[in-house]
């Protein structure tokens, strides 16, 4: 299964999801990226494509405003594939409390 995370800029959550679950579950295909132009610019890493929604056959996010962006560019199409993880910009890359609530959100989806 291609597993697709995306956050704001691709350095702290979806990284750490990414990485995390490649490790925990590697029978799967994972990858990461970034919604906004700016602080990806900005950092250096991964912004999202069509081509990567495309790809997935599962995408969290991990706030409401990422769908909104989804949405924005591309209407309803992917919006069927998107699950809200609903963890705040506040944690720091591999942080133990993000590591833990992502084990805890995933392990019921």
């Amino acid at each position: 299964m291609n597993i697709l995370f995306l956050c704001t800029a691709n350095v702290q959550r979806s990284k750490t999801a990414e990485e995390l679950f490649q490790v925990l579950y590697p029978e799967n295909t994972y990858k990461s990226a970034g919604l906004s132009a700016k602080y990806v610019t900005k950092a250096g890493s991964t912004l999202c494509t069509e081509g990567l929604l495309k790809w997935a056959d599962k995408i969290y996010v991990f706030e409401q405003a990422h769908i909104e962006r989804i949405e924005q560019y591309t209407k309803s199409r992917y919006v069927h594939k998107v699950t809200n993880l609903d963890i705040p910009d506040e944690y720091c890359y591999f942080q133990k409390e993000l590591v833990l609530m992502l084990i805890e959100r995933l392990a019921k989806r």
